[in-house]
């Protein structure tokens, strides 16, 4: 990524949390409720009887993400890449049983067809919308046939996201993904079957509406959107 020899998020990893707390203070929740929101997500969909599974954590930051994975998929094999290094040495200490590695050029540390899902959780916004493609398509290197890719972006239409995005001080580099344009991204990139979801429609004053979400994903109201496609098997 461009910023690889300043990595944005060095300026933040030991706040980190505070931040996001402050940024999502209005859904009376905590950063937990939404890491494992998209565990949740990623779990439903991922197919049982896969095995031991190789799950990558792209842009995995300072590992939040981590322990949910690991409680829903039991034996997984967890690894995390970031351009912080800041991050990642928090990220280490806080999360042993995962492999944690920096991003330093324009490859992820990664081999070919080396993990089975990857997950991208709110990252692209981050990354310059010209080189989103190449990242794409590095995701697509090291999943193996059959693997998945996830990814996990603000929805540029809902007006409340937009206010969270504009007063986050970690966001202060983000650019909103439409849907189409991450659409675009996957299915350019080779992958299959591709589908959206929208995702986070209810605070935490509403949780009792929260069993319907999985029935509003066509509308384009929700906070964030998933979208999903797969490697073909050979």
């Amino acid at each position: 990524m461009s910023e690889r020899d300043d990595p944005h998020f060095d300026r933040y990893a030991g706040k980190y949390d505070d931040l996001h707390r402050d940024s999502i203070r209005a859904s009376g929740e905590e950063p937990e409720y939404f890491a494992a929101y998209k565990a949740d997500y990623v779990r439903r969909m991922v197919p049982d009887g896969t095995g031991r599974l190789r799950i990558l954590d792209f842009g995995c930051g300072i590992g939040n993400g981590i322990p949910h994975m690991a409680a829903r998929f039991p034996g997984a094999e967890l690894t995390g890449v970031d351009v912080s290094g800041d991050s990642l040495e928090l990220a280490r200490a806080a999360h042993p049983q995962a492999r944690f590695e920096r991003i330093e050029d324009e490859r992820l540390p990664l081999a070919d067809a080396s993990a089975d899902v990857a997950v991208a959780a709110c990252v692209f916004h981050h990354i310059p919308p010209l080189e989103r493609a190449q990242w794409i398509a590095e995701l697509r290197r090291v999943l193996a046939p059959g693997g998945l890719l996830f990814v996990f972006e603000h929805n540029p239409l809902n007006p409340v996201t937009q206010r969270v995005v504009a007063a986050c001080e970690f966001d202060d580099d983000a650019i909103l993904l439409p849907k189409a344009e991450t659409v675009g991204l996957m299915r350019g990139a080779g992958f299959e079957g591709v589908d959206v979801d929208y995702i986070v429609f209810f605070p935490r004053v509403l949780a009792a509406l929260r069993p319907m979400e999985r029935h509003l994903a066509w509308l384009p109201a929700g906070a964030q959107y998933a979208v999903h496609g797969q490697v073909a098997s050979r």
